[in-house]
Protein backbone atom coordinates (compact mmCIF):
# COMPACT_ATOMS: atom_id res chain seq x y z
CA UNK A 1 0.00 0.00 0.00
CA UNK A 2 1.14 3.48 -1.11
CA UNK A 3 1.13 6.32 1.21
CA UNK A 4 1.96 9.97 0.77
CA UNK A 5 3.56 12.64 2.44
CA UNK A 6 2.74 15.74 2.49
CA UNK A 7 4.90 18.90 3.81
CA UNK A 8 3.08 19.23 7.51
CA UNK A 9 3.01 22.96 9.36
CA UNK A 10 6.44 24.84 9.88
CA UNK A 11 4.88 27.33 12.40
CA UNK A 12 2.70 30.36 12.72
CA UNK A 13 2.03 32.39 9.47
CA UNK A 14 5.11 29.89 7.73
CA UNK A 15 2.95 28.62 4.50
CA UNK A 16 6.08 27.82 2.05
CA UNK A 17 9.88 27.55 2.63
CA UNK A 18 13.16 26.96 0.06
CA UNK A 19 14.47 23.23 -0.03
CA UNK A 20 17.74 23.11 0.35
CA UNK A 21 18.18 19.46 0.64
CA UNK A 22 16.34 15.86 0.15
CA UNK A 23 17.76 13.56 3.04
CA UNK A 24 16.42 10.44 1.33
CA UNK A 25 16.42 8.45 -1.68
CA UNK A 26 14.36 5.95 -4.16
CA UNK A 27 14.48 2.45 -2.20
CA UNK A 28 15.44 4.30 0.74
CA UNK A 29 13.69 2.16 4.18
CA UNK A 30 12.39 5.32 6.12
CA UNK A 31 11.16 5.26 10.24
CA UNK A 32 8.51 7.71 11.29
CA UNK A 33 10.31 10.42 12.58
CA UNK A 34 13.08 10.36 10.25
CA UNK A 35 14.59 13.35 8.83
CA UNK A 36 13.51 13.46 5.26
CA UNK A 37 13.77 17.62 4.17
CA UNK A 38 15.73 20.27 5.15
CA UNK A 39 14.07 23.51 4.81
CA UNK A 40 15.82 27.46 4.83
CA UNK A 41 12.31 29.44 5.77
CA UNK A 42 12.69 33.30 5.72
CA UNK A 43 14.01 33.12 9.56
CA UNK A 44 15.61 29.61 10.22
CA UNK A 45 17.03 26.38 8.51
CA UNK A 46 15.19 23.24 9.78
CA UNK A 47 14.80 19.57 9.09
CA UNK A 48 11.60 17.82 8.60
CA UNK A 49 10.87 14.86 10.07
CA UNK A 50 8.74 12.15 7.97
CA UNK A 51 5.29 11.02 9.38
CA UNK A 52 5.24 7.94 7.50
CA UNK A 53 7.16 4.62 7.25
CA UNK A 54 8.17 2.79 4.51
CA UNK A 55 10.06 2.43 1.47
CA UNK A 56 10.50 5.67 -0.63
CA UNK A 57 8.57 4.67 -3.97
CA UNK A 58 8.63 8.29 -5.05
CA UNK A 59 10.41 12.00 -4.80
CA UNK A 60 8.58 14.69 -6.19
CA UNK A 61 10.30 17.58 -5.31
CA UNK A 62 13.80 18.92 -5.94
CA UNK A 63 16.20 20.92 -4.08
CA UNK A 64 16.10 24.59 -4.92
CA UNK A 65 12.35 24.51 -5.21
CA UNK A 66 10.08 26.49 -3.35
CA UNK A 67 7.59 23.60 -1.27
CA UNK A 68 4.02 25.18 0.32
CA UNK A 69 2.77 23.68 3.67
CA UNK A 70 0.55 20.17 2.35
CA UNK A 71 2.41 20.34 -0.75
CA UNK A 72 3.26 16.49 -1.50
CA UNK A 73 6.73 15.13 -1.20
CA UNK A 74 7.53 11.45 -1.16
CA UNK A 75 5.37 8.62 -1.93
CA UNK A 76 6.02 5.78 0.77
CA UNK A 77 4.96 1.73 0.44
CA UNK A 78 4.03 -0.17 3.33
CA UNK A 79 4.16 3.37 5.44
CA UNK A 80 2.05 1.58 7.45
CA UNK A 81 3.33 -1.63 8.12
CA UNK A 82 2.28 -5.15 7.13
CA UNK A 83 -1.69 -5.76 6.58
CA UNK A 84 -3.72 -7.54 9.40
CA UNK A 85 -5.05 -11.11 8.69
CA UNK A 86 -8.73 -10.60 7.18
CA UNK A 87 -11.46 -11.85 9.54
CA UNK A 88 -13.83 -15.09 8.28
CA UNK A 89 -16.89 -13.42 6.73
CA UNK A 90 -20.22 -14.90 6.54
CA UNK A 91 -21.99 -15.94 3.16
CA UNK A 92 -24.21 -13.23 4.11
CA UNK A 93 -21.48 -11.18 4.88
CA UNK A 94 -19.92 -11.93 1.65
CA UNK A 95 -22.88 -11.61 -0.73
CA UNK A 96 -23.01 -8.14 0.53
CA UNK A 97 -20.06 -5.30 -1.91
CA UNK A 98 -18.72 -3.67 1.03
CA UNK A 99 -19.42 0.25 1.76
CA UNK A 100 -17.02 2.83 0.13
CA UNK A 101 -16.13 4.19 3.98
CA UNK A 102 -15.66 0.49 4.74
CA UNK A 103 -13.10 0.10 2.29
CA UNK A 104 -11.35 3.56 3.09
CA UNK A 105 -8.72 2.67 5.67
CA UNK A 106 -8.58 4.89 9.28
CA UNK A 107 -6.86 8.56 8.52
CA UNK A 108 -3.88 8.88 8.99
CA UNK A 109 -2.99 10.96 11.65
CA UNK A 110 -2.77 14.32 11.28
CA UNK A 111 0.99 15.54 11.15
CA UNK A 112 2.17 17.38 14.49
CA UNK A 113 2.83 21.48 14.20
CA UNK A 114 6.59 21.27 13.51
CA UNK A 115 8.64 23.11 16.63
CA UNK A 116 12.26 23.14 17.42
CA UNK A 117 13.58 22.92 21.07
CA UNK A 118 13.91 26.13 22.50
CA UNK A 119 15.86 25.02 25.86
CA UNK A 120 19.11 26.28 26.86
CA UNK A 121 21.84 24.44 28.35
CA UNK A 122 22.43 25.19 32.12
CA UNK A 123 26.11 26.66 31.93
CA UNK A 124 26.72 26.28 36.01
CA UNK A 125 28.73 28.81 36.32
CA UNK A 126 28.36 31.62 39.00
CA UNK A 127 27.61 35.55 37.19
CA UNK A 128 30.59 37.58 37.61
CA UNK A 129 27.89 40.34 38.19
CA UNK A 130 25.09 39.85 40.40
CA UNK A 131 21.75 39.45 38.88
CA UNK A 132 20.16 43.08 38.96
CA UNK A 133 16.40 42.88 40.07
CA UNK A 134 14.02 42.15 37.41
CA UNK A 135 10.98 44.32 36.15
CA UNK A 136 9.88 41.06 34.05
CA UNK A 137 6.19 41.14 33.14
CA UNK A 138 3.75 41.66 30.20
CA UNK A 139 3.99 44.32 27.52
CA UNK A 140 2.08 47.48 29.32
CA UNK A 141 -0.14 48.85 26.60
CA UNK A 142 -2.35 51.99 27.41
CA UNK A 143 -5.12 51.06 24.98
CA UNK A 144 -7.43 54.01 23.85
CA UNK A 145 -11.24 52.62 24.60
CA UNK A 146 -13.14 51.46 21.50
CA UNK A 147 -16.63 52.06 20.90
CA UNK A 148 -18.29 49.33 22.11
CA UNK A 149 -19.51 46.96 19.36
CA UNK A 150 -22.94 45.01 19.52
CA UNK A 151 -22.51 42.27 17.48
CA UNK A 152 -20.87 39.35 18.47
CA UNK A 153 -17.27 38.97 18.61
CA UNK A 154 -15.39 40.04 15.95
CA UNK A 155 -14.26 37.41 13.11
CA UNK A 156 -10.49 38.09 12.07
CA UNK A 157 -10.29 40.74 8.97
CA UNK A 158 -10.02 38.57 5.78
CA UNK A 159 -6.34 39.21 4.45
CA UNK A 160 -3.63 36.58 3.12
CA UNK A 161 -1.43 35.39 6.05
CA UNK A 162 1.77 37.66 3.91
CA UNK A 163 -0.66 40.77 4.21
CA UNK A 164 -0.88 39.87 8.30
CA UNK A 165 2.58 39.21 8.46
CA UNK A 166 3.38 42.81 6.95
CA UNK A 167 0.75 44.75 8.67
CA UNK A 168 2.44 43.16 11.84
CA UNK A 169 5.63 44.28 10.79
CA UNK A 170 4.81 47.79 10.63
CA UNK A 171 3.05 47.93 14.11
CA UNK A 172 -0.51 48.08 12.07
CA UNK A 173 -3.26 46.30 13.41
CA UNK A 174 -4.85 44.51 10.74
CA UNK A 175 -8.59 45.16 12.10
CA UNK A 176 -8.45 48.14 11.64
CA UNK A 177 -7.57 48.53 8.01
CA UNK A 178 -10.34 49.39 5.24
CA UNK A 179 -10.61 46.12 2.59
CA UNK A 180 -10.48 47.45 -0.92
CA UNK A 181 -10.89 43.44 -2.55
CA UNK A 182 -14.11 41.38 -2.53
CA UNK A 183 -15.72 40.70 0.27
CA UNK A 184 -13.76 43.65 2.19
CA UNK A 185 -10.45 42.06 1.87
CA UNK A 186 -7.45 43.35 2.77
CA UNK A 187 -4.07 43.73 0.29
CA UNK A 188 -0.86 44.69 0.85
CA UNK A 189 -1.68 47.59 -0.96
CA UNK A 190 -4.39 49.30 1.67
CA UNK A 191 -2.40 48.33 4.35
CA UNK A 192 0.13 50.76 2.59
CA UNK A 193 -2.91 53.55 2.12
CA UNK A 194 -3.82 53.15 5.59
CA UNK A 195 0.02 53.84 7.31
CA UNK A 196 -0.26 56.78 4.95
CA UNK A 197 -3.06 58.47 6.07
CA UNK A 198 -2.16 57.94 9.68
CA UNK A 199 1.18 58.77 9.63
CA UNK A 200 3.24 61.75 7.93
CA UNK A 201 5.92 62.51 5.84
CA UNK A 202 6.28 58.16 5.65
CA UNK A 203 6.92 56.53 2.52
CA UNK A 204 5.14 53.90 1.01
CA UNK A 205 7.11 50.46 2.83
CA UNK A 206 9.40 49.07 0.39
CA UNK A 207 9.30 51.30 -2.18
CA UNK A 208 13.37 51.62 -2.37
CA UNK A 209 12.82 47.96 -4.17
CA UNK A 210 10.48 49.08 -7.07
CA UNK A 211 12.99 50.58 -9.21
CA UNK A 212 13.35 49.09 -12.29
CA UNK A 213 16.87 48.34 -13.50
CA UNK A 214 18.46 47.91 -16.68
CA UNK A 215 19.37 45.25 -19.04
CA UNK A 216 22.63 44.48 -17.66
CA UNK A 217 23.46 41.87 -20.50
CA UNK A 218 23.91 44.51 -23.01
CA UNK A 219 27.64 45.68 -21.48
CA UNK A 220 28.48 41.81 -21.18
CA UNK A 221 27.54 38.47 -19.48
CA UNK A 222 25.65 38.32 -16.47
CA UNK A 223 24.24 35.13 -14.15
CA UNK A 224 21.30 35.47 -12.33
CA UNK A 225 20.76 33.66 -8.98
CA UNK A 226 17.31 34.02 -7.22
CA UNK A 227 17.57 35.29 -3.70
CA UNK A 228 17.97 32.57 -0.59
CA UNK A 229 15.04 32.87 1.90
CA UNK A 230 16.95 33.95 5.03
CA UNK A 231 18.57 36.92 2.35
CA UNK A 232 15.22 38.04 0.90
CA UNK A 233 13.53 37.99 4.27
CA UNK A 234 16.48 40.31 5.66
CA UNK A 235 16.30 42.42 2.59
CA UNK A 236 12.41 42.89 2.82
CA UNK A 237 12.47 43.74 6.49
CA UNK A 238 15.71 46.02 6.44
CA UNK A 239 13.83 48.20 3.14
CA UNK A 240 10.73 48.51 5.34
CA UNK A 241 12.75 49.66 8.30
CA UNK A 242 14.44 52.35 6.37
CA UNK A 243 11.22 53.18 4.74
CA UNK A 244 9.25 53.83 7.97
CA UNK A 245 11.48 54.31 10.64
CA UNK A 246 12.68 58.12 10.48
CA UNK A 247 16.32 56.97 11.75
CA UNK A 248 19.52 59.32 12.99
CA UNK A 249 22.72 57.64 14.03
CA UNK A 250 25.11 59.12 16.74
CA UNK A 251 28.43 58.17 17.41
CA UNK A 252 31.02 58.19 20.24
CA UNK A 253 34.18 56.75 21.70
CA UNK A 254 34.89 54.37 25.10
CA UNK A 255 37.99 53.72 26.07
CA UNK A 256 38.38 50.54 27.04
CA UNK A 257 41.79 50.01 27.95
CA UNK A 258 40.92 48.94 31.72
CA UNK A 259 38.07 46.99 30.45
CA UNK A 260 40.38 45.09 28.14
CA UNK A 261 42.84 44.09 30.87
CA UNK A 262 39.76 42.84 33.06
CA UNK A 263 39.02 40.86 29.61
CA UNK A 264 42.21 39.07 29.09
CA UNK A 265 42.52 38.38 33.19
CA UNK A 266 38.81 36.73 32.76
CA UNK A 267 39.22 34.75 29.31
CA UNK A 268 40.18 31.41 30.75
CA UNK A 269 37.42 31.33 33.14
CA UNK A 270 34.24 32.41 30.39
CA UNK A 271 36.26 29.40 28.31
CA UNK A 272 35.81 27.02 31.23
CA UNK A 273 32.22 28.07 31.37
CA UNK A 274 31.93 27.18 27.42
CA UNK A 275 31.90 30.62 26.21
CA UNK A 276 34.24 33.33 25.27
CA UNK A 277 34.38 36.80 27.04
CA UNK A 278 33.89 39.07 23.90
CA UNK A 279 33.27 42.74 24.02
CA UNK A 280 29.86 42.07 22.89
CA UNK A 281 29.38 39.56 25.92
CA UNK A 282 29.84 42.68 27.92
CA UNK A 283 28.29 45.12 25.97
CA UNK A 284 24.95 42.89 26.59
CA UNK A 285 25.04 43.24 30.51
CA UNK A 286 26.33 46.93 29.88
CA UNK A 287 22.69 47.40 27.31
CA UNK A 288 20.55 45.91 29.64
CA UNK A 289 21.75 48.30 32.60
CA UNK A 290 21.49 51.08 30.25
CA UNK A 291 17.76 50.38 29.16
CA UNK A 292 17.04 50.08 32.60
CA UNK A 293 18.16 54.11 33.02
CA UNK A 294 16.44 55.01 29.46
CA UNK A 295 13.17 52.44 29.11
CA UNK A 296 12.53 54.35 25.72
CA UNK A 297 15.30 52.68 23.95
CA UNK A 298 13.49 49.35 24.54
CA UNK A 299 10.07 50.40 23.47
CA UNK A 300 8.23 50.13 20.06
CA UNK A 301 6.03 52.83 18.47
CA UNK A 302 2.19 52.23 17.75
CA UNK A 303 1.42 54.43 15.37
CA UNK A 304 -2.09 53.02 14.90
CA UNK A 305 -3.19 53.45 17.88
CA UNK A 306 -0.68 56.74 18.73
CA UNK A 307 0.75 54.85 21.75
CA UNK A 308 4.17 53.87 22.75
CA UNK A 309 4.63 50.24 24.13
CA UNK A 310 7.17 50.07 27.07
CA UNK A 311 8.23 46.44 27.75
CA UNK A 312 9.10 45.10 31.34
CA UNK A 313 11.07 41.99 30.12
CA UNK A 314 14.89 42.84 29.00
CA UNK A 315 15.52 40.48 25.75
CA UNK A 316 18.66 41.24 23.57
CA UNK A 317 19.35 40.61 19.87
CA UNK A 318 22.72 39.97 18.38
CA UNK A 319 23.74 40.25 14.69
CA UNK A 320 25.75 37.01 14.12
CA UNK A 321 27.49 36.63 10.20
CA UNK A 322 26.73 33.43 8.63
CA UNK A 323 27.15 32.08 5.17
CA UNK A 324 23.47 32.46 4.29
CA UNK A 325 23.35 36.04 5.57
CA UNK A 326 22.67 37.82 8.78
CA UNK A 327 20.96 36.28 11.79
CA UNK A 328 19.72 37.36 14.92
CA UNK A 329 19.21 35.41 18.00
CA UNK A 330 17.83 36.95 20.94
CA UNK A 331 19.62 36.39 24.26
CA UNK A 332 16.76 36.41 27.26
CA UNK A 333 16.69 37.78 30.30
CA UNK A 334 19.83 39.98 30.06
CA UNK A 335 19.30 41.67 32.73
CA UNK A 336 19.07 38.77 34.92
CA UNK A 337 22.24 36.89 33.77
CA UNK A 338 26.19 37.52 34.80
CA UNK A 339 28.62 38.21 32.28
CA UNK A 340 30.07 34.76 32.48
CA UNK A 341 26.70 33.38 31.85
CA UNK A 342 25.89 35.50 29.14
CA UNK A 343 29.17 34.56 27.39
CA UNK A 344 28.37 31.12 27.14
CA UNK A 345 24.69 32.05 26.18
CA UNK A 346 26.08 33.77 23.50
CA UNK A 347 28.25 31.35 21.76
CA UNK A 348 26.24 28.59 21.77
CA UNK A 349 23.78 31.04 19.83
CA UNK A 350 26.23 32.36 17.68
CA UNK A 351 27.22 28.23 16.84
CA UNK A 352 23.45 27.14 16.47
CA UNK A 353 23.53 30.33 13.87
CA UNK A 354 25.87 28.87 11.99
CA UNK A 355 25.35 25.50 11.98
CA UNK A 356 21.70 26.19 11.02
CA UNK A 357 19.86 24.89 13.67
CA UNK A 358 18.60 28.44 15.29
CA UNK A 359 14.57 28.38 15.51
CA UNK A 360 12.60 30.81 14.46
CA UNK A 361 11.44 31.19 17.85
CA UNK A 362 14.68 31.82 18.82
CA UNK A 363 15.11 35.13 16.76
CA UNK A 364 11.89 36.57 18.56
CA UNK A 365 11.21 38.82 20.56
CA UNK A 366 13.92 41.10 21.35
CA UNK A 367 13.81 45.18 22.73
CA UNK A 368 17.34 46.53 21.28
CA UNK A 369 19.86 44.44 19.17
CA UNK A 370 23.67 44.81 19.04
CA UNK A 371 25.91 44.50 15.77
CA UNK A 372 29.38 44.38 16.23
CA UNK A 373 31.86 44.52 13.25
CA UNK A 374 35.17 44.77 15.43
CA UNK A 375 36.40 41.70 13.87
CA UNK A 376 36.29 42.87 10.86
CA UNK A 377 37.35 46.10 10.98
CA UNK A 378 36.14 49.52 10.22
CA UNK A 379 35.65 52.82 12.33
CA UNK A 380 31.78 54.14 12.15
CA UNK A 381 28.70 52.46 10.34
CA UNK A 382 25.08 53.50 10.88
CA UNK A 383 23.29 50.14 11.63
CA UNK A 384 19.66 49.74 10.28
CA UNK A 385 17.03 49.70 13.26
CA UNK A 386 15.48 46.55 13.35
CA UNK A 387 11.81 47.28 13.36
CA UNK A 388 9.41 47.41 15.80
CA UNK A 389 12.24 48.03 18.10
CA UNK A 390 14.23 51.81 18.03
CA UNK A 391 17.58 51.37 18.44
CA UNK A 392 20.38 49.62 17.64
CA UNK A 393 24.16 49.61 18.84
CA UNK A 394 26.88 49.09 16.05
CA UNK A 395 30.38 48.00 17.64
CA UNK A 396 33.49 48.58 15.67
CA UNK A 397 37.46 47.81 16.26
CA UNK A 398 39.38 49.41 18.57
CA UNK A 399 42.48 50.62 18.49
CA UNK A 400 44.67 52.76 20.23
CA UNK A 401 44.79 55.97 20.00
CA UNK A 402 46.69 59.00 21.97
CA UNK A 403 45.07 60.42 24.15
CA UNK A 404 45.57 63.65 26.18
CA UNK A 405 45.32 62.76 29.89
CA UNK A 406 46.58 63.98 33.04
CA UNK A 407 48.62 67.00 31.41
CA UNK A 408 50.18 64.17 28.77
CA UNK A 409 49.42 62.31 25.62
CA UNK A 410 49.10 58.43 26.60
CA UNK A 411 48.18 55.52 24.22
CA UNK A 412 44.67 54.70 25.16
CA UNK A 413 42.60 51.47 23.27
CA UNK A 414 39.78 53.09 22.21
CA UNK A 415 36.43 51.76 21.01
CA UNK A 416 33.89 53.29 18.23
CA UNK A 417 30.25 53.03 19.19
CA UNK A 418 27.11 53.74 16.64
CA UNK A 419 23.69 54.14 17.57
CA UNK A 420 20.97 53.90 15.33
CA UNK A 421 17.38 55.43 16.67
CA UNK A 422 13.82 55.88 15.67
CA UNK A 423 13.44 59.78 16.29
CA UNK A 424 9.89 59.05 16.05
CA UNK A 425 10.20 57.89 19.94
CA UNK A 426 14.04 59.48 20.89
CA UNK A 427 15.11 62.96 21.03
CA UNK A 428 18.78 63.41 19.82
CA UNK A 429 19.84 64.58 23.51
CA UNK A 430 18.59 61.03 24.93
CA UNK A 431 20.32 59.67 22.34
CA UNK A 432 23.88 60.95 23.20
CA UNK A 433 23.13 60.39 27.06
CA UNK A 434 22.32 57.05 25.96
CA UNK A 435 25.57 56.34 24.24
CA UNK A 436 27.33 58.29 26.63
CA UNK A 437 26.26 56.11 29.52
CA UNK A 438 27.19 52.97 27.58
CA UNK A 439 30.61 54.07 27.20
CA UNK A 440 31.10 55.25 30.69
CA UNK A 441 30.12 52.02 31.94
CA UNK A 442 32.51 50.23 29.56
CA UNK A 443 35.59 52.52 30.83
CA UNK A 444 34.52 51.57 34.32
CA UNK A 445 32.81 48.15 34.22
CA UNK A 446 33.32 47.70 38.32
CA UNK A 447 30.23 50.66 38.05
CA UNK A 448 27.72 48.05 36.89
CA UNK A 449 27.70 46.55 40.45
CA UNK A 450 26.70 49.70 42.22
CA UNK A 451 23.22 50.61 39.83
CA UNK A 452 20.73 49.95 41.01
Amino acid sequence: MATEFRLPELGENVEKADLVRVLVSVGDVIAKDQSVLELETEKATMEVPSTVSGRVKAIHVQPGQSVKVGQLILTVEDGAGPAAEPKAESPAQAAVPPSPAAETPQPAPRPPEFALPQQREDTGTVPAFRPEPSLRGQVVEFAVPRPAEPEAPRVLAPAAPSVRRFARELGVDINLVPGSGPGGRISVEDVKQYVKRITTGARPAGGAMAVALPDFSKWGPIERQPMRAVRRKTAEHLAQAWASIPAVTQHDKADITQLEELRQRYAKRAEAAGGKLTITAIALKVVAAALKRFPQFGASVDMARQEIIYKKYCHIGVAVDTDRGLLVPVIRDVDRKGILELAAELSQAAERARSKKLSSEEMEGGVFTITNLGGIGGTYFSPIVNAPEVAILGISRGGLEPVYRNGQLEPRLMLPLSLSYDHRLIDGADAARFLRWVAEALEQPFLLALQG
